[in-house]
């Protein structure tokens, strides 16, 4: 400032009409300079608002695109549970009544391999039925949520576990949302689906917890468990993940090589009156 007045001062620009024009130019180049300032902060709000959109409109789309594929599934479950129930179950059921027939026409001695070949087929089709309603959605939530994961693990308890048992703590909360109560069943199914191939568990625990504002669930196995650092994410890991996201669920799973592998939920309850 004081070299301006200096400059003001000198005999070039001694005269009024020079000191003016002096002053217009520098107010000039004060306006463009402010004008380019704005310029370039309204540029970067549109530019920020731009890509902001695009990110929601991205996180739109891929959530429709994971519903979409969540209806697909359930309905292709949900026809496999039918073909399950009607034609397997059906053809079972005719083979048992075969058996019965066929063992009063034979001899004691192979009567008795007809009644094991008989009640091995009546327990094949007390599992494809059981089977059948697990991958019907409208069955499950029909019987309802606590009594669908009991039914489950009784089946498998049947199968492979010395013990797979449910806990409740806290009232029950009932599901006003149906498709979140699905999509987690099938997050527990996936998880129990790894514990049968995986694992070599010996007992399977899900425990439901139901505080004010969130349903805590964790499953458990006695397992072998796996390398949390090296283990690679196959579909059925990813596949629990991505349903949790789909429903604002936080995920955790965490295993340690001989101690099994545990499985951590938190629902927001709030998202149940949706």
């Amino acid at each position: 400032m004081t070299n301006l007045l200096l400059f003001l001062q000198t005999p070039q620009v001694s005269t009024t009409a020079e000191r003016y024009l002096l002053i217009y130019m520098i107010g000039v180049l004060i306006v463009v300079t402010t004008l380019v300032i704005l310029f370039f902060i309204v540029f970067q709000k549109r530019k920020n608002k731009l890509l902001l959109d695009q990110i929601v409109q991205q996180q739109a789309f891929d959530k429709e695109l994971s519903n979409a594929q969540t209806e697909i599934q359930e309905q292709t479950l949900k026809n496999i549970g039918w073909e399950l129930h009607d034609n397997v179950g059906q053809l079972l059921a005719a083979a048992s009544m075969q058996l019965n027939i066929l063992k009063t026409k034979v001899d004691e001695e192979t009567r008795e391999h007809f009644s094991e070949a008989s009640d091995y087929v009546k327990q094949s089709l007390k599992e494809v039925r059981m089977l059948s309603r697990s991958l019907n959605n409208e069955v499950i939530l029909n019987i309802g949520f606590e009594q669908s994961i009991t039914n489950e693990l009784n089946r498998l308890k049947k199968m492979k576990f010395a013990s797979a048992e449910l806990q409740v703590q806290g009232d029950i909360v009932p599901f006003n949302n149906k498709k979140h109560e699905i999509i987690i069943f099938r997050i527990l199914q996936e998880f129990f689906s790894n514990t049968v191939k995986y694992s070599d568990a010996k007992n399977l625990n899900v425990t439901l917890h139901y505080l004010k504002e969130q349903l805590l669930l964790e499953v458990k196995d006695d397992g072998i468990g796996f390398d949390m650092t090296t283990v690679k994410e196959g579909c059925g890991l990813l596949n629990m993940k991505s349903r949790a996201e789909l429903i604002n669920m936080s995920y955790k799973l965490s295993s340690t090589i001989g101690e099994g592998v545990k499985l951590e939920l938190a629902y927001p309850l709030g998202t149940l009156s949706e």
